[in-house]
């Protein structure tokens, strides 16, 4: 099956735009044009472009798509450095996580400490209102 460019910026919840930019930042080398120039996606490109939605999620640089294109146009013999690439981006990841992690315990501590300022305060408040 084949896509426009409108149908498979939809598809895979991105601009149209995205998918131009995309292109001409070299992450797109495998997509057709038909007669008249207009990209035609397929399902294989639909797949590689959920995979990028889903790397650029995780803050993977361009440079590194891009080289990763590059590495897989070269061929099997490239696997190798393709894996370091990835073992390298899951190391940043994992960092990541970890700062995250202690932001969200940081978070937590703090909305405690309103959950007990609160209960405080409702408490001062009852003994201070008069009671009928």
């Amino acid at each position: 099956m084949e896509f426009h460019i409108k149908e498979a910026a939809a598809r895979v919840g991105l601009p149209t735009h995205t998918l131009r930019y995309y292109e001409q930042e070299g992450l797109l080398p495998f997509v057709k044009r038909d007669d008249n120039g207009n990209r035609i996606f397929e399902e294989a490109d639909l797949t590689w472009l959920e995979f990028i939605v889903c790397l650029r999620k995780t803050d993977i640089a361009l440079s590194e798509l891009r080289k990763i294109v590059e590495l897989t146009q070269e061929g099997e013999c490239t696997f190798a450095l393709r894996k370091q690439i990835f073992e390298k981006h899951k190391e940043k990841m994992m960092e990541k996580q970890r700062e995250l992690d202690i932001a969200f315990k940081k978070i937590e501590t703090k909305i405690e400490y309103y959950d007990k300022l609160e209960k405080k305060y409702q408490e001062e408040k009852e003994s201070v209102s008069p009671k009928a």
